[in-house]
């Protein structure tokens, strides 16, 4: 295909590329290397209609050529960025965008988004990467950001999933994909800790304009309590964006698995799906990336780690402030934020109408349950809502000691009997709020082994379940089934 902008339907998009409009130390323009021969393998109706697409644009070659990185987006501006992070726990210097292209930001009627290839070449922040991305990992992140956004979290979105029968080398050989993926900004902690790092107050400086101006404008108007300085309260937002983020993924026991900051979005958004995973069976200290050998970032300390990002965030705003206290105090109320929104969760996935003092016991003894007998997070929290009905055994039945389930729905019963509810309207309100589709792993697994074959049937039907994971469909029982024998030796890694 010509390197030519196109001149069809895509041409009608109206574009801002407010990014590109921050000096260019921040990025390199360059162009994407496209695949050969390169197909779509799926696009996703609900995000394109965000930007104004429809699904006669989906179809047009045009698009085809948009997304492969064989064309540029029409009145786009294509440019990697950079940024720094601290990977693991430890100062990694210079990143970036090592294997993604920003094509430009598109005003559409539902907002600014910004459209970016992930695998489509090399950049000059690869480092010793091939630019690539394969279909395996693709296929998980587009359905990964769907299925967050269908749970109603904070996610990036995804547009298209573009195939090629290129080979990449991981473990073993396999085929190249681009993934398209959209978000209002991919600013993430990192970006300021890069210029941080260079001494470059005047880029630091610039960039908190940028992300304050275009996306928390009330940073500029202290409000009574709020720290006085914009970068302060610029935090502070961060700070509690982030806190709701991780009560959000702790309660569908979704776990990450790279939560590096640079992979820690400012809006305070689920960026960068690698070797993320859903729970099945229950573990309290479940590692999701096996190249996470020391459990940093497992389940239970995600919310930590969340904190000891911000940390890094409010070192690399310190020059800009001067004065430490205003972001201690930003900080600090990153723990009540957390603890508020998990309970306010947990309550409504218990069906309680307020969370009470003693409920904290409770939950640990449910934890401890489900933990000491690996019960299937997603189901018990489901079957929570039958227990309400009046029928104990499908959530008895996920427990190989029914005794200790039985002794804890004793306590869970006499707590409900304090708040006094119509038992279909209380098991009604549950159901909205725990999922009975998530994105396990095998189902992830299932759909790339379809789209290997060419089939992409199987991620149209995940998605079909994934965008409204609460309400029960009649004829898609599998994709709400404890996980088959096979499934335990799925495995996810950074490569992944």
């Amino acid at each position: 295909m010509s390197g030519q902008p196109p001149t069809g339907r895509l041409a009608r998009l109206t574009t801002d590329n407010s990014f590109a409009r921050l000096p260019g130390a921040f990025y390199t323009r360059l162009r994407p290397q496209p695949l050969n021969a390169p197909r779509l393998l799926h696009a996703n109706l609900d995000a394109a209609a965000l930007i104004g697409l429809d699904e006669q644009d989906l179809a047009d070659p045009e698009f085809l050529a948009v997304f492969s990185g064989s064309a540029p987006l029409p009145g786009g501006d294509t440019l990697s960025a950079v940024y720094s992070g601290h990977q693991f726990g430890v100062w990694a210097g210079q990143l970036g965008d090592g294997r993604a292209h920003l094509l430009g930001e598109v005003c559409g009627p539902g907002g600014n988004w910004e459209l970016q290839l992930k695998g489509s070449g090399r950049t000059p922040y690869s480092r010793m990467g091939d630019g690539r991305a394969v279909l395996r990992s693709s296929v998980r992140e587009y359905l990964a950001s769907e299925a967050m956004h269908g749970l109603g979290i904070p996610t990036t979105r995804a547009l298209a999933l573009v195939v090629s029968d290129d080979i990449v080398m991981r473990e073993q050989p396999e085929t190249a994909a681009i993934v398209t993926r959209m978000s209002p900004s991919f600013v993430r902690f990192g970006s300021f800790e890069h210029w941080a790092a260079l001494d470059r107050i005047d880029h630091l400086q610039t960039l908190a304009d940028y992300v304050i101006d275009r996306f928390y404008p009330q940073c500029r108007d202290a409000a009574g309590g709020e720290p006085a300085h914009p970068v302060a309260r610029l935090l502070r937002e961060v700070t509690l964006h982030t806190a709701d983020l991780m009560a959000a993924w702790m309660v569908v026991g979704f776990c990450h698995g790279v939560m590096n900051t640079d992979n820690m979005s400012i809006l305070g958004l689920t960026l960068d799906y690698g070797p993320f995973g859903f729970m099945d069976g229950f573990d309290a200290r479940h590692i999701c990336n096996h190249s996470d050998t020391e459990g940093r970032y497992a389940w239970n300390v995600q919310p930590s780690v969340a904190h000891w990002n911000l940390y890094r965030l409010a070192s690399a705003l310190h020059a800009l402030v001067g004065d430490a206290e205003p972001l201690r105090a930003a900080l600090d109320a990153y723990e009540p934020a957390f603890r508020q929104a998990f309970h306010a969760r947990l309550a409504a996935k218990l069906g309680l109408g307020e969370w009470a003092s003693d409920d904290e016991a409770l939950v640990d003894g449910l934890w401890r349950l489900m933990h000491g007998q690996r019960a299937d997070f997603t189901l018990t929290f489901r079957r929570l809502a039958d227990v309400v009905r009046g029928n104990p055994t499908p959530f008895l039945d996920l427990y190989a000691d029914r005794a200790a389930a039985q002794s804890w729905l004793d306590r869970y019963r006499a707590r409900l009997a304090r708040e006094p509810r119509p038992a279909q309207e209380r098991a009604q309100d549950m159901d909205r709020v725990n999922p009975l589709y998530v994105l396990r792993n095998y189902l992830a697994e299932q759909a790339i082994r379809a789209a290997a074959q060419g089939d992409a049937g199987e991620i149209g039907r995940l998605l079909a379940v994934l965008r409204d994971p609460f309400r029960e469909r009649p004829h898609a029982q599998r994709y709400a089934s404890l996980p088959p024998d096979w499934a335990s030796g799925i495995s996810v890694s950074c490569s992944s």
